[in-house]
């Protein structure tokens, strides 16, 4: 169910109470998180933080808590299944969900009584009615109360009327259900055929703090952060390696005065479209000035941090260097995040040069062999999907082909070597006309299912799944005569 009013459906339900907060692995989640910390240590409301990186965490924290806590706080998880189905709660247990994750299982939307959508409701949901999902059966009239009050010819006539009405009762719900059958399929297939996201959680969360008169600088600086997270691109300049692996203050200064034109003037011979963005920056004192997407990218390197092997600590990490008085934290990630975008840049210019994105009919696929360098990094899935976006826009802008142009891309690379297991992402088209809406999730599930091949949909994007190694070929096959 949506909730219409935040603060009095949610946030005064909470006051006095004890809460389970599980917070997905991302940098919106991250800053939503931040915001809601802030408000409940305001309000001195208790609470347990579990960040948790895909369906089985989730699944593991709510067995393990469940016990103790009443209230559940889902950020960036939870929303695109059937949670009740997929948790088994008590009656009593309640879930407020908010998430950006599209599109929203119907069975959440539709839960009164658990389930509680923290979701703007002016989003494009395209959500199916109630009626055209569900039908509330009238009962079954008894027709015996009265049987001993009543003349026998008159209770004859009235069973035969009762017997006629359940009769048509019977008939309407067999046609009903024939007819539901088809379109029950046609309507969710619509309606879940694509995933997308929506409003940025931060932002809903500081919506909260604004309504409630207790937002801060710091909680808006997050929302940016938050919002900033879901659109930031990085853009390719050509600029002298030796000036540009300097700090900007160190830069010749004919350089730095001329930088931005330099910038324009590249991208209009590369054909590459605003590159220049509106965006937000932040001052610490008089020494330290971040954009919003300087943070996102530092915390995004924190997060999925391959040097520390602890998803809990990373976390951790990640949500630390969100907060000002740790700087260190801050330039710590801002590294990290440089030595993975060097990476992905070397990884992009090896697999354009060696042809390594070859047409697969209906999309484009690549496949990273175990032994390429830095592979480590790729099966982490903000990483994997950074490079994924990445790659596609180098290649669309080399290739001469103009059908590659216009075709979305699957992409693969080593996961787990012990479990013998590769991560599998797809993204759609980078055409100007692209609304970001990814139909790769459904076509997975139907490949898999069609070849038994071995995979686990633990991701909260269905767009990114773990597949057997040796499952890979039928199911890239599958996946090729499905989209064909």
């Amino acid at each position: 169910m949506f909730v219409s009013d935040i603060r009095k459906e949610f946030y005064d339900v909470l006051l006095n109470q004890r809460v389970l907060l599980l917070v997905a692995l991302d940098v919106d989640a991250l800053c939503a998180c931040k915001i809601l910390q802030s408000l409940f240590q305001c309000d001195h409301v208790q609470y347990t933080l579990v960040p948790v990186a895909g369906w089985q965490d989730l699944e593991t924290a709510f067995l393990e808590h469940k016990e103790q806590f009443k209230y559940h706080v889902l950020i960036n998880c939870g929303a695109n299944l059937d949670l009740l189905e997929a948790l088994q709660p008590d009656e009593d247990t309640v879930f407020f969900i908010c998430d950006t994750h599209r599109p929203i299982d119907v069975i959440n939307i539709y839960n009164d009584a658990q389930i509680k959508l923290l979701i703007k409701q002016d989003d494009d949901l395209g959500v199916p009615a109630y009626d055209d999902l569900f039908r509330d059966d009238d009962s079954e009239d008894s027709g015996n109360e009265s049987e001993g009050s009543e003349p026998t010819g008159k209770r004859r006539r009235l069973d035969e009327v009762t017997m006629e009405r359940r009769i048509d009762r019977r008939r309407q719900r067999r046609e009903w259900e024939d007819h539901r059958c088809w379109f029950l399929r046609e309507i969710l297939f619509e309606y879940e055929q694509f995933e997308y996201h929506g409003t940025s959680s931060a932002m809903v969360i500081f919506e909260l703090a604004w309504v409630m008169s207790k937002d801060s600088n710091d909680m808006l600086w997050w929302a940016i952060i938050g919002l900033t997270d879901q659109w930031v691109h990085d853009k390719i300049t050509q600029l002298p390696l030796t000036q540009v692996r300097q700090k900007f203050n160190s830069m010749d200064i004919s350089l730095k005065d001329n930088l931005q034109e330099m910038i324009e003037e590249s991208a209009i011979k590369f054909g590459m479209k605003d590159i220049r963005v509106q965006t937000f920056s932040v001052h610490f004192g008089f020494k330290n000035k971040f954009l919003a997407s300087d943070i996102v990218y530092s915390a995004a390197s924190l997060l999925e941090n391959i040097e520390i092997d602890d998803g809990h600590k990373n976390f951790i990490e990640a949500l630390d260097s969100l907060s000002r008085s740790n700087l260190d934290k801050v330039h710590q990630g801002l590294e990290l995040a440089k030595q993975q975008l060097r990476v992905i840049h070397q990884t992009v210019a090896s697999c354009i040069c060696t042809n390594l994105i070859i047409s697969h009919g209906p999309f484009l696929y690549c496949y990273l062999q175990e032994g390429t360098p830095d592979v480590k990094l790729y099966s982490k899935p903000i990483c994997m999907k950074l490079l994924c976006k990445h790659l596609l826009k180098c290649f669309v802008r080399s290739t001469k082909n103009k059908r590659c142009k216009v075709l979305p891309l699957v992409m693969v690379a080593p996961m787990d070597l012990e479990k013998g297991t590769v991560i599998v992402i797809g993204i759609p088209p980078e055409t100007e006309s692209s609304d970001k809406k990814n139909f790769f999730g459904k076509a997975f599930e139907k490949a898999a299912e069609s070849t038994s091949s071995r995979t686990l949909h633990d991701q909260f994007d269905n767009s990114i799944i773990e597949l057997k190694t040796e499952d890979r070929s039928k199911f890239v096959d599958a996946l090729i005569s499905l989209l064909s």
